[in-house]
C-alpha cells in the first residue's frame, strides 16, 4: 500500500501517542493504523447491524 505522509499538529501527537501506550504499540504509524482499522470495523458493524436481533417476517395470506 502506497505511503501517504500526513502533517501533525500537538494535538494529534498526543493522541497518537496515548493510544500507542494504551495498546501496547511502538510507533505513530501504527496507532494511526490501529485507529483507522477501529473505525472501519465499528462502521462496518453499523451497516450489518451486527449484536442486533433478527426476527422472522411473518406474512398474512396473499
Amino acid at each position: 500500500m502506497p505511503e501517504q505522509p500526513m502533517e501533525l499538529d500537538q494535538e494529534m501527537k498526543a493522541v497518537l501517542d496515548a493510544v500507542c501506550q494504551q495498546q501496547g504499540l511502538e510507533t505513530r504509524e501504527q496507532a494511526a493504523e490501529w485507529l483507522l482499522r477501529r473505525r472501519i470495523r465499528r462502521g462496518a458493524q453499523g451497516l450489518t447491524g451486527r449484536g442486533r436481533a433478527l426476527y422472522e417476517v411473518k406474512r398474512g395470506n396473499q
